[in-house]
């Protein structure tokens, strides 16, 4: 089986990464491609609610909790003290796709675009360290880099950069 092809976005907290994340998904998808997304986060966060059925299945132990209806299913994984798991389990565990977008995980060696907006301006750049950057997208100019950089609104054009950099073929 091959690699599915991914890019991701980085970006400090607040710099604009969910809604380019966003932005780009309805572009692609627009475009015929099929499109997987992978959001780490950095804190605990939950997808049940206090009570339901499947909440109670975890509460007592259960190691994964599968939900599934007619429009969706969602498999709970509970790591129980386990360490997170690797970026490449996590992206082993998708189903075949154009392009898995991944928002964060802004250590991974994987082609990225880092997010930058004005108010978050104060945090240290990612790309001077980071070689798998390969763009910019700002909502203020920047002109400290040597690397492409995009209006973080103007998602056509980085959908169109994404997309010769991964090797997407044109659809109709």
């Amino acid at each position: 089986m091959t690699a599915p092809k991914v890019f991701g976005i980085a970006g400090w907290k607040n710099s604009g990464k969910t809604g380019l994340a966003v932005r780009l998904v309805t572009e692609f998808t627009r475009r015929g491609y099929k499109i997987s997304t992978i959001k780490h986060a950095h804190h605990d966060f939950d997808i049940d609610k206090v009570g339901a059925d499947s909440y109670r299945h975890r509460q007592a132990g259960a190691h994964e909790v599968t939900i599934v209806s007619g429009t969706r299913y969602a498999i709970m994984h509970e790591l129980r003290g386990a360490p997170e798991p690797a970026f490449e389990e996590i992206l082993a565990r998708l189903a075949p796709c154009d392009l898995v977008l991944i928002e964060g995980y802004k250590r991974e060696p994987i082609p990225k675009i880092e997010a930058r907006r004005l108010e978050a301006a104060n945090r240290t750049p990612l790309a001077p360290d980071d070689p798998h950057i390969a763009a910019i997208a700002a909502d203020h100019p920047v002109t400290d880099t040597a690397l492409p950089v995009f209006d973080l609104d103007d998602t056509a054009a980085i959908a169109d950069f994404i997309a010769e950099i991964v090797g997407l073929e044109a659809r109709r």
